[in-house]
C-alpha cells in the first residue's frame, strides 16, 4: 500500500497544475494478480482513431467502462461504454478512497510491449470535467511517463512502477502535454487504466 513509502505522496510539476504520484498501492503479487485478471477477461479491442482526416488503427489494445448514459469521444473516434465489472470497481474504490475523488468512467489501454506508446497531448476532450481529477493506475512493466510544458522549456519525467497510481488535477490539462514514450528495453505489457469524470448527457 501507498503508506509503506514515506516519500509518498508527492507533487512532481512545480507549477500550473497537480500531477500526483502515490508510487505503487499495491503489493507487487496483487498488482500481477489484478493484471493477469485483467488481461485475460477484457474484451480488448485494437484502438481507432482519426488523424490529419485518416483513419488510424493502433497497435495497442483499449477498452472502455462508464455508468449507465454516458458517451465519450476523443481523436473523431466514439466510445461505447461497457458495463463495470465487479473488479472494476474494487479497483475504482480503492483509487477513490486514496485520491479523494470519485470517477464514472474508465479507459483501459492495453501496450503489448515497450514499442507501443502514446504521442503528446492533453486529455482535454470536452466530456471530460473541466480540471476533474484522472486517476492513472499501471500495472505491469515499469514504463516512463513524460509531461511538456505548454509554453516554458519545462520537462518532467516520473517512473511509474507496477501497482502505482498517479493523479493528474487543477489546470494540469490546461498547461501539460504528457506522454508514453517508445522504448525498445521493455519487452513485457503493461496495462494502464485511467480513471475520469464524464459529464452527464
Amino acid at each position: 500500500m501507498a503508506d509503506l513509502f514515506e516519500s509518498y505522496p508527492r507533487q512532481i510539476l512545480s507549477h500550473d497544475g497537480e500531477a500526483v504520484y502515490y508510487g505503487a498501492i499495491f503489493e507487487i503479487a496483487e498488482a500481477r494478480s489484478l493484471f493477469d485478471a485483467l488481461h485475460a477477461q477484457t474484451p480488448w479491442k485494437h484502438d481507432e482513431v482519426v488523424m490529419f482526416g485518416k483513419k488510424i488503427v493502433t497497435k495497442r489494445k483499449m477498452a472502455w467502462y462508464a455508468d449507465n448514459g454516458l458517451a465519450y469521444t476523443y481523436a473523431s473516434s466514439r466510445k461505447e461504454a461497457l458495463p463495470w465489472t465487479p473488479l472494476l470497481l474494487k479497483i475504482r474504490e480503492q483509487v477513490a478512497r486514496l485520491s479523494g475523488h470519485t470517477y464514472n468512467s474508465c479507459l483501459l489501454n492495453l501496450y503489448h510491449n515497450g514499442g507501443e506508446a502514446m504521442g503528446w497531448h492533453a486529455d482535454n476532450e470536452k466530456e471530460l470535467q473541466k480540471g476533474g481529477a484522472i486517476a492513472s493506475l499501471s500495472l505491469g512493466a515499469r514504463r516512463k511517463f513524460a509531461f511538456k510544458h505548454r509554453k516554458d522549456a519545462s520537462r518532467v519525467d516520473v517512473w511509474l512502477d507496477n501497482g502505482s497510481l498517479l493523479v493528474m488535477k487543477g489546470a494540469l490539462q490546461e498547461h501539460w502535454l504528457h506522454r508514453l514514450p517508445p522504448t525498445q528495453k521493455v519487452g513485457e505489457p503493461r496495462i494502464n487504466l485511467t480513471f475520469r469524470t464524464i459529464k452527464p448527457l
